[in-house]
């Protein structure tokens, strides 16, 4: 799972402003697809401080999977970087979704 950790890291640096991927996409780009829940777990465990753009992953259904507080930072952190959210919360994918 070394390679996956890695693999996430490196991809997760290069999404753009303005731009949002899934768990999945990062899972499948890694070489790991399937993994979307492993890459989540890697982003929910970064260490206090991590410069690493986490915010501009969410889920498949274009949602934010967190709840309450950090489900509200990081709507909040996309909002700033110009990323759109319909009233029932969602980002339009096809918008926005970043491939590298």
């Amino acid at each position: 799972m070394h390679h996956l950790k890695h693999n996430v890291f490196a991809l997760v640096h290069q999404i753009p402003v303005g731009r949002v991927s899934t768990y999945g996409d990062i899972a499948k780009f890694s070489g790991f697809p399937g993994y979307a829940r492993q890459v989540g777990a890697i982003l929910s465990n970064l260490p206090e401080g991590s410069s690493l753009p986490w915010h501009r992953v969410i889920n498949s259904k274009g949602e934010i999977s967190l709840k309450g507080e950090d489900l509200q930072r990081q709507q909040s952190r996309l909002i700033a970087e110009g990323i759109v959210f319909n009233s029932a919360g969602k980002v339009k994918l096809k918008e926005f979704r970043w491939q590298p």
